[in-house]
């Protein structure tokens, strides 16, 4: 059986950042799923998942209601390997072009204080797996550590 794309990365050289994970065509419409990678794979402990699960409601609530991007969202969601998460977006994108939209989206989960959306046995399966405050830490640290003034090599997956 051959290796699906996202098995061919190297992920020792793999540090966290922005990537194009891929590009799919449905009918006339490009889906471009980026790879958000948080946790630099195999080198440090990967996020729990309490914190993974807050970010994804944070997260896909944040991009559901963008003005620009809500009815580009296809999905956002965790990793198994919780290093990071994937966003599908409905147009052909390049990484540098959604920095803003992911700065603004980590800037929402690093600043947000209030119940999180979602986090009740009426809305979730798992409500009482959740960390705010955890979730608010590793926003923090993507977007001091790799968001702000992200480099080149941090947006275009290693050779």
């Amino acid at each position: 059986m051959e290796k699906i794309a996202s098995f061919t990365i190297d992920h020792i050289k793999l540090k966290p950042g922005v990537y194009v994970s891929r590009k799919d065509t449905v009918g006339d419409q490009v889906i471009t799923t980026f790879d958000l990678r948080m946790i630099s794979p195999n080198d440090e402990p990967v996020m729990n998942t309490a914190e993974i699960h807050t970010i994804e409601h944070l997260g896909a609530t944040f991009l559901r209601n963008h003005k620009e991007f809500g009815t580009k969202t296809i999905y956002f969601g965790p990793m198994g390997c919780r290093t990071g998460f994937y966003l599908l977006l409905a147009g052909d994108y390049e990484s540098r072009e959604i920095v803003p939209l992911i700065t603004e989206m980590y800037t929402f989960i690093r600043d947000f204080h209030d119940e999180v959306p979602g986090a009740s046995a009426k809305d979730c399966g798992n409500y009482l797996d959740m960390n705010l405050g955890m979730a608010n830490w590793l926003a923090k640290r993507y977007l001091d550590e790799v968001l702000t003034n992200i480099s080149d090599d941090r947006l275009i997956y290693p050779e």
